[in-house]
């Protein structure tokens, strides 16, 4: 039985994407490539975050979810994600919108671009268990892709 980990997304299968890994024994976090080049402009107010591809999806138990986050090095160059972490759900995996594709999002708080290469570590993830509440009645089914909980 598979319990977790990592695949290659449909449109990606030919783009020598590698598979995260854990630089160490005791490493938590997973270091995530950049599946395509992108540049990050510097940030004006009103700018959407930039998304980085990773040519990814990721599988995990169901009462499991992983963490996006952003790498140590990250706000020294000028890095910052917007909503600090990024929280995928496992129901997200195989999605019919996006194959479970996730990507890092990014903000340039630095005053020059930022220039993304493709197998740049951009990130890392760690997955994680959850707990529920004793009054929990939730049974909706994930309809959509990227952020597809925020739409009723």
């Amino acid at each position: 039985m598979r319990i977790r980990g990592f695949e290659v997304v449909k449109g990606y299968e030919n783009k020598n994407i590698h598979l995260p890994s854990r630089k160490t024994k005791y490493s938590a976090g997973y270091d995530v490539e950049a599946a395509e080049d992108v540049v990050i402009t510097p940030f004006k107010l009103g700018d959407k975050p930039t998304l980085i591809p990773t040519g990814l999806k990721a599988y995990c138990l169901n009462d499991e979810y992983f963490v996006l986050v952003n790498r140590s090095s990250g706000p020294k160059k000028g890095l910052v994600m917007p909503n600090s972490i990024g929280i995928i759900d496992s129901d997200y995996y195989n999605n019919v919108n996006n194959d479970g594709h996730f990507y890092f999002q990014y903000y340039n708080v630095s005053n020059k671009e930022i220039i993304i290469k493709k197998g740049d570590i951009i990130g890392q993830v760690i997955f994680q268990k959850y707990l529920l509440c004793d009054n929990d009645v939730s049974n909706g089914v994930r309809t959509g892709g990227f952020g597809s909980t925020d739409k009723k």
